[in-house]
């Protein structure tokens, strides 16, 4: 039940909402356990004594009601009737989810920068990162990410944006079960993998499962009620995304810290 209450509270959010608590913590643990000691003693020390990656993956949408200019930097706008990313058509103005990843690496790994201003673009990152892999925050068809697109999930009501932030995610087991079988498949063969690229790169994979699973996949209708073909064709993508987030942020930290 109270992961119901949870899904309908998302609901009511803005787009920027990404990923839910539960999804953010797994792409942080799944991160941490994949950070070199040098990096994981970086971490440590920016964070302070007893502060987990995990515990302050949640801290970006935490702040944005008092910090209102932070709110474009979660996501990206890319069509889902264009096959790529196209930066002046999409990130104009620079204030999009692409570019604050790329800059929050660059303040974490410049010596001169305060302790303060490191602690506070590590927490960026970290969300950012996973931001950018739920499919929705890459990809947009007028309907404010899939805010605007209503359906029916299991008799409830919610909207698709919501579905994939939580409402997938809530039926998958227990963060802690979750942990341990997504830890054990994402092998160093697949860790390597999914670490090629760049920012810019992920994010058109991202908008790809937008494009091919999230909308092309989602059953048509003015009354659209989420099938259980579609939970279980979606389900192994939601799983996916969160290895490649959590493979693909630890990549860019043991880079900033070696």
């Amino acid at each position: 039940m109270r992961r119901w209450v949870v899904l309908v509270w998302l609901a009511s959010l803005p787009r920027v909402y990404g990923w839910g608590v539960e999804g953010h913590s797994l792409v942080a643990r799944l991160a941490a356990a994949r950070l070199t000691p040098r990096a994981s003693a970086r971490v440590a020390e920016i964070l302070g004594p007893d502060i987990s990656l995990a515990s302050i993956a949640s801290w970006a949408d935490q702040v944005r009601p008092q910090r209102k200019e932070t709110g474009p930097w979660h996501y990206i706008d890319i069509p889902i009737d264009k096959p790529n990313l196209d930066m002046k058509r999409d990130c104009p103005d620079g204030n999009c989810v692409i570019v604050k990843i790329e800059e929050c690496r660059r303040t974490i790994a410049d010596p001169r920068t305060t302790p303060e201003r490191r602690k506070e673009a590590l927490q960026f990152l970290v969300h950012f990162v996973g931001d950018m892999h739920q499919p929705l925050h890459c990809s947009d068809n007028h309907d404010k990410g899939g805010n605007d697109v209503k359906l029916q999930f299991f008799g409830r009501p919610t909207n698709l944006h919501s579905l994939w932030d939580s409402g997938l995610l809530a039926r998958l087991g227990t963060e802690d079960a979750m942990f341990a079988a997504l830890d054990k498949d994402l092998t160093p063969k697949k860790t390597k993998s999914f670490g090629k690229g760049d920012v810019r790169k992920w994010a058109e994979q991202s908008h790809r499962t937008g494009q091919v699973i999230v909308y092309g996949k989602l059953p048509k209708g003015s009354e659209i009620r989420v099938t259980e073909s579609y939970e279980q064709t979606s389900d192994p993508v939601v799983k996916e995304q969160l290895e490649r987030a959590g493979a693909r942020l630890a990549r860019i930290l043991n880079a900033a810290f070696k």
